[in-house]
């Protein structure tokens, strides 16, 4: 059972409570964010999807990189669903992103320079436009509050460079940084990759997805959240055509919402009418029932997925 002294911290999405020297166990809540803002309305079973999701990508993906996750078992029925006891790691200080579509931020930066953190693409191309491969375009990670930035691969390096990853202060360096670097960016793509196909598979286009890495001793592992609609852009594939917004599954909805909106993507954020609450749940349970072939509402009964 959870107590108060062993919470650790709150992030947007997660609270972080102590299981141990050597784990955590993060609780995935509904609360949902949009411009790195957390909302004051919440999406019911939000977290267990994420959570839901997480736990079939982990199994997924293990045999390309490890993973953080030890197990979802709880004694909480209030937390069951929604929680992960996780192996402690020093998480890298940059969103690893990739992009198969131009969309989002990248979008925005591509129509400015006609490139997305520094990779060069064709000229001529659309919004939403599918691009000639994958691409890795890391990011900071923002404060609560504060923006996420595209960054280049050189300034990824920079940031891995003076990155103690020890208590004891011990840095990277630079041949260091390279290494891992180079490391993180390829497991990124293969895990893009996977993803990719699994998703079409269930007819859905991952369009992009942010990815969080860490290291356990010197292992690069995945931690966190894995391709879930807060993490990723999910598209219809049914419903595809290049050249402007897509069909999701994922927070894009409440996105456009807040865009009619007049609020200027500052806490707080506006309370979400019915109709967006019930459609954002509806997109992201469709999201992981597609992705897992599982019933969400057997998750929720029973806190299985199917394989």
């Amino acid at each position: 059972m959870l107590t108060a002294d062993r919470f650790v911290r709150s992030g947007k999405v997660r609270d972080l409570f102590e299981a141990g020297p050597s784990e955590l166990l993060l609780v995935a809540s509904d609360r949902i964010s949009a411009f790195d803002v957390v909302l004051p309305t919440e999406i019911p079973d939000k977290g267990k999807v994420l959570t839901g999701l997480s736990r079939f990508w982990f199994a997924e993906t293990a045999a390309v990189v490890p993973n953080h996750l030890v197990s979802t078992e709880t004694d909480d029925p209030q937390l069951r669903g929604r929680t992960m006891r996780c192996r402690r790691a020093n998480v890298l200080p940059v969103e690893l992103v990739v992009r198969g579509y131009l969309s989002g931020s990248g979008w925005k930066e591509y129509r400015s320079w006609g490139s997305v953190c520094g990779v060069a693409l064709p000229t001529g191309l659309r919004e939403s436009d599918r691009l000639p491969e994958p691409i890795f375009t890391p990011a900071t990670k923002a404060e609560l509050g504060e923006h996420d930035l595209n960054i280049d691969y050189a300034a990824m390096v920079r940031l891995l460079a003076e990155w103690p990853p020890k208590d004891d202060g011990h840095r990277v360096g630079v041949n260091g940084a390279h290494r891992l670097a180079t490391k993180a960016r390829d497991v990124a793509l293969e895990l893009y990759r996977l993803g990719a196909a699994r998703c079409a598979d269930a007819g859905i286009i991952l369009a992009d997805t942010k990815f969080e890495m860490g290291l356990i001793g010197n292992q690069l592992t995945l931690v966190d959240e894995v391709m879930t609609p807060d993490s990723s852009r999910f598209w219809d594939a049914t419903r595809y055509s290049a050249g402007g917004p897509q069909a999701s599954f994922d927070k894009q909805f409440v996105r456009d919402w807040l865009a009619t909106q007049p609020w200027d993507k500052t806490a707080p954020g506006p309370e979400l009418p019915d109709d967006v609450v019930a459609g954002t749940r509806a997109r992201y349970v469709e999201a992981f029932e597609r992705i897992t072939g599982a019933s969400f509402q057997r998750y929720l009964d029973e806190d299985v997925i199917a394989s």
